[in-house]
């Protein structure tokens, strides 16, 4: 199983299309991305079978994982490697004794104390806190309280995340709230460079690396 530890997380729109996202997933793969993750956002007439195949194909070329945003069924047919939640799941348990391999699994708590708990309790493989500033993107997440992140970290090892309105400008004011990675969606799937600009947030990212934070890259 690829392991989620920190660094670069991509979250994909796949609305767009195939054709049009492809390129740029391949792009801030070369960049640097060390997790993607395919949010449930999807038109009607769409093939998500052939989208998740190739999304998987490119990114496990990378040796990245890709995580698909609340459809853990389709975990059953497709390559995929885990589930982001945005609810605490009825019964974790329950779900995984329906596979034969172990998946990851990540959960977004925003200042939901009772989410960190359960998470922390059922030790899932990564925390992701959204929205830490607002954006157009994140506009259905609450705006966190940095401090939440803080104490979370004090009271686990378990990878956390930062998502929401992340843009280069912003990301240092986040690197010493003792995460491990940065989730980023437009500011690198609507760049207009994907690949720099996932070079560019990774470096910021390896900073703090440098610097003694418990974050992680795969690069």
């Amino acid at each position: 199983m690829r392991n989620i530890e920190g660094g670069l997380y991509l979250v994909v729109d796949p609305m767009p299309g195939l054709n049009e996202v492809l390129p740029k997933v391949k792009a801030a793969l070369e960049g640097g991305v060390d997790v993607i993750q395919l949010w449930d956002h999807w038109s009607s007439a769409q093939d998500h079978e052939r989208f998740v195949l190739e999304i998987c194909r490119v990114a496990h070329d990378h040796h990245v994982p890709v995580i698909v945003h609340q459809q853990w069924k389709w975990l059953k047919t497709l390559p995929l490697d885990g589930v982001h939640f945005d609810s605490i799941p009825e019964d974790l348990e329950q779900i995984k004794k329906e596979f034969d391999k172990p998946f990851l699994v990540g959960l977004t708590c925003g200042n939901d104390e009772d989410k960190i708990e359960w998470a922390i309790e059922n030790k899932i493989d990564y925390i992701s806190f959204c929205s830490m500033f607002s954006s157009p993107t994140s506009n259905s997440c609450e705006l966190v309280n940095p401090e939440i992140v803080r104490k979370t970290r004090a009271q686990t090892k378990i990878p956390i995340y930062v998502a929401g309105g992340i843009t280069l400008r912003n990301a240092s004011s986040l690197l010493d709230l003792g995460i491990n990675g940065m989730a980023i969606v437009s500011g690198i799937m609507k760049a207009e460079d994907p690949k720099f600009a996932a070079y560019q947030f990774k470096q910021r990212i390896l900073r703090v690396s440098q610097s003694g934070s418990p974050i992680k890259s795969k690069n």
